[in-house]
This record gives C-alpha cells, sequence and structure tokens, in this order.
C-alpha cells in the first residue's frame, strides 16, 4: 500500500470516537476535527504531531500584526505573511496528492486545495481575533472578512489575492453557469466544512480503485457527522461489498433499503436485490 499508510485498528477507534464526540460538542473546533481526520488518515500522525499542528497555527497568528484594522486590513495582512512572506498557496498539481486534504501536511508543505488552505488562513486569523470565516462559493472555497455589508473576500489558492465583486461573480458563472447568489456568501458551518474536506477525499478515492481502504474511512468519518447524506450508507455498503466484506456490506444495503422504502420502494427493491447478491458471494 502506498503511503500516507492508516493507523491500526486501535488508534482507529480511539480517533474515531473523540472524532464523533468533537463534531458533537456544542461549538466544534474545525481545527481539531481536521487533524482527526489527518490522523486518520496518516498513522504516523501521533499525538505530538497533533499538538504540534496546533502549535504552528499559534505561531502564524503570533507573526501577525495586533489588530490591524477593518475586514480589508485584515485580509491583506493574511495575504502578506501567509501569501507572500510564507508562501501558502495551491497549485492544478494539488488536486492530485490525498496530502493536499490533510491539514498537518499543509502546514508542512505550504500546499494544499482551496478549502485546506482557507483552514489555514481561518484558523491563524481567529487566533488573532479577525472577523474570519470560511465561505463555500461553488466550485471555489474562499474565506471572508467582516460582515454582509462590509464583507472582504480573499483566495488563500490564489496566495490570499483579496477578491473583488466581479472576481467572484467570475467564479461561480465558471462553476455553476449561474449568477452569485447572496446566499452563497454566507458564513459555512465548521461541519459543513469538515464534511466537505471529507467529500473532497472520498473523490480523490474514487478516482484510485486501488485506495478503497481511503474512500472507506472517508466515508465512516462522514457518517459520524451530526447530519450527513443518507445516501452515504449505500456507498459504505459498496464499498464493503467490493472490498470483500460480503456479509456486512449486505447487513448495510438491507438496512439502507428500509429507509429508501419510504420513499421510492422500486429503488429500495433495487437495493435488497443488491444485498441478496452480496450474500450470494459467500456460498
Amino acid at each position: 500500500m502506498r503511503p500516507p499508510y492508516p493507523p491500526p485498528p486501535e488508534r482507529s477507534a480511539e480517533l474515531r470516537r473523540r472524532f464523533a464526540e468533537e463534531a458533537r460538542s456544542e461549538r466544534p473546533d474545525l481545527s481539531t476535527l481536521c487533524l482527526l481526520v489527518g490522523a486518520e488518515a496518516d498513522g504516523a500522525l501521533d499525538e505530538a504531531g497533533m499538538d504540534a499542528a496546533q502549535v504552528e497555527l499559534d505561531r502564524l497568528a503570533g507573526l501577525l500584526p495586533y489588530r490591524p484594522g477593518g475586514p480589508r486590513a485584515w485580509a491583506v495582512a493574511l495575504r502578506e505573511l501567509l501569501g507572500d512572506r510564507l508562501g501558502f498557496h495551491g497549485t492544478p498539481a494539488d488536486y492530485r496528492r490525498l496530502e493536499s486534504s490533510l491539514l498537518h501536511e499543509v502546514l508542512v508543505r505550504r500546499r494544499g486545495l482551496p478549502i485546506l488552505l482557507s483552514v489555514v488562513w481561518m484558523e491563524v486569523a481567529r487566533r488573532a481575533g479577525a472577523p474570519v470565516y470560511g465561505v463555500a462559493l461553488p466550485g471555489h472555497f474562499v474565506v471572508g472578512f467582516g460582515p454582509d455589508e462590509g464583507q472582504v473576500l480573499a483566495d488563500p489558492f490564489d496566495g490570499g489575492r483579496v477578491l473583488t465583486g466581479a472576481d467572484a461573480e467570475l467564479m461561480v458563472a465558471g462553476a455553476t453557469g449561474t449568477q452569485l447568489d447572496p446566499s452563497m456568501l454566507r458564513p459555512a458551518d465548521p461541519l459543513d466544512v469538515v464534511l466537505r474536506i471529507l467529500n473532497n477525499v472520498r473523490a480523490w478515492a474514487a478516482a484510485r480503485p486501488e485506495r478503497s481502504d481511503v474512500a472507506l474511512w472517508a466515508v465512516e468519518l462522514s457518517l459520524l457527522l451530526p447530519s450527513h447524506p443518507a445516501r452515504l450508507r449505500y456507498e459504505r455498503a459498496q464499498l464493503l461489498v467490493g472490498r470483500g466484506d460480503f456479509l456486512s456490506g449486505a447487513v448495510e444495503l438491507e438496512a439502507y433499503a428500509e429507509v429508501v422504502r419510504a420513499v421510492d420502494e422500486r429503488a429500495a427493491e433495487r437495493v435488497r436485490g443488491e444485498a441478496h447478491a452480496a450474500r450470494a458471494m459467500l456460498n
């Protein structure tokens, strides 16, 4: 198996327990959740490594000027530190690397996907007292500073470039072919950010059938979030069957069929047929 290597089962069980606990806490901590995702992906990330990543975020926050001013001043200060001075940014090649979705790796490499670079921006800025939040534009995650009426957007993937309104409109038009809607500029909930990160991991694994192990843990972490698409249970069942765990896959398919039956009996029947076929593989 190619690196990163997963943790042993007992370590994975503990990580998942902590992930579920943090996700269900009153104020889920985004950096903690991201590092737990990283530890599930990379068995080499131990407690000391997770602590070191948090310390690095603290250190970076300490390099920012003290309360530089309004939203735009904060955006410029983050760009000058993280983008210009330290070189955090992304390239198209980063979409081909699992490490681009792991916070501890992004902190070391200073490269990553838009959403992970945005996590770095948000966590550093938050520690420094900035009015910062994530903005989940269709197809491209950015960060926002300040209230609605004075919102300033920045693109960490582009080194923290401060965006104009026209920039945001072009991003949305390029991703969806539609106009920018004000609802797209709302602050993203931390758990939605984590689910989107896990979706990226699943997309990475889907293009690499030999890494169905990665797809499986990404789905299983997603299922630990308080709110998640029901269809993830079906995806997990398919992965289990594909990996040769026919009995567990069949049980999961049957459970999903019961969920679907309330709205689509024909679809439920198809899923029950898949469960029967999976059980038949045991003979």
